[in-house]
């Protein structure tokens, strides 16, 4: 730490991944203020928040708000914002009525688009590269779907850069049974976690098997093509590989899949696909191109969420069909320049 004092941790959304992190970090000694909602809020109030892992189970006692209104700005704490991208916008609302502007704001979410987003509102962002998995299916309750180490939890400046305070964060999260290093090129390692996310529709709303396993394999392989042809710099896919190593393993509960299946089987109408396989198709269209399997994904796993639909019901070798019989012509178009788009994601 660059002080005798560790730094207070607001962490605004206690749902998977926000609750491991709020637990461990207390658990390891730290200040933290959990910011929650609905039923989950008024359990964590009441019994505390149950953090359970393959070696049992932990209750952890801390202060819960409901809102960015209930915290205690003075101490100046670092925000670790953990919502899901597409509740980004009313988290900001809400934390920029309420915290001062030089406030730390870390984005421990999946996606790209959430930091360019915290930054309209606040100086001080830090991209996190959340290697976590974890689910939340219950009020009160969050799983830790690894153990002994909790998650990797790589983060840095955003755009770029490292400082002390995030020399300071990540000190605090190896003390909390994480991972965590500073890079100067955090985008980077996020872009490889957004093309790794391009499968969670596919996980969501398709039966498994090796017809979802191709269709998966289909976007990832979009994905680095358009990235790839828009400048956008992604760490090398063994880069990755090597940094997660064996470390995220066991496993709790098998029954459990990713972040929006998990969205999908609580019968949530919005799930964040227009924010990773969305993302692709948006990269796309700014070049002059298409992304014909990721644009198909982001609308089919949006439709099956919002008419409610059971998770993991639909034929993938049927969709594979339809998407090879599709003909996508791009569109021309004067793309901007590299040094304009990396400014831009």
């Amino acid at each position: 730490m660059t002080d005798t004092t560790p730094r207070p941790v607001v962490v605004y959304g206690t749902g998977a991944i926000g609750g491991v992190i709020a637990a461990q970090l207390r658990l390891g000694g730290f200040g933290v203020t959990a910011v929650a909602r609905g039923d989950h809020l008024r359990a964590i109030r009441a019994d505390g928040l149950k953090l359970v892992t393959q070696a049992g189970e932990h209750t952890v006692s801390l202060p819960a708000a409901a809102n960015a209104g209930e915290v205690d700005w003075s101490t100046q704490p670092v925000v670790i914002l953990a919502v899901k991208s597409h509740q980004t916008a009313a988290a900001l609302d809400d934390l920029a009525a309420h915290a001062p502007a030089d406030t730390a704001v870390l984005a421990a979410q999946n996606g790209v688009a959430n930091e360019m987003a915290i930054l309209r509102r606040f100086a001080n962002v830090y991209g996190v590269t959340v290697m976590l998995p974890a689910a939340h299916l219950e009020p009160g309750v969050v799983v830790q779907q690894s153990h002994p180490l909790a998650g990797i939890l790589d983060l840095g400046r955003y755009p770029c850069g490292t400082d002390a305070v995030a020399d300071d964060v990540a000190a605090m999260l190896r003390a909390s049974q994480f991972l965590s290093e500073v890079r100067e090129d955090i985008m980077a390692w996020k872009h490889r976690k957004l093309i790794m996310n391009l499968g969670n529709g596919v996980t969501a709303v398709f039966r498994p098997g090796p017809a979802a396993d191709e269709l998966a394999a289909w976007a990832r392989a979009e994905a680095e093509d358009v990235l790839a042809a828009a400048g956008i710099p992604v760490v090398p896919a063994d880069q990755d590989g090597r940094r997660r190593g064996s470390f995220l393993a066991g496993r709790v509960r098998d029954d459990v899949h990713g972040s929006t299946w998990q969205s999908v089987a609580r019968g949530h109408t919005k799930v964040e696909t227009d924010y990773f396989n969305g993302e692709i198709a948006l990269q796309a269209r700014l070049i002059g191109r298409s992304a014909p399997v990721n644009e198909y994904l982001q609308g089919v796993t949006a439709d099956h969420a919002r008419h409610a639909r059971p998770p993991r019901s639909l034929d993938a070798a049927e969709a594979l069909s339809h998407l090879a019989a599709r003909s996508d012509a791009p569109v021309a178009c004067s793309a901007p320049s590299t040094t304009d788009r990396r400014r831009r994601v």
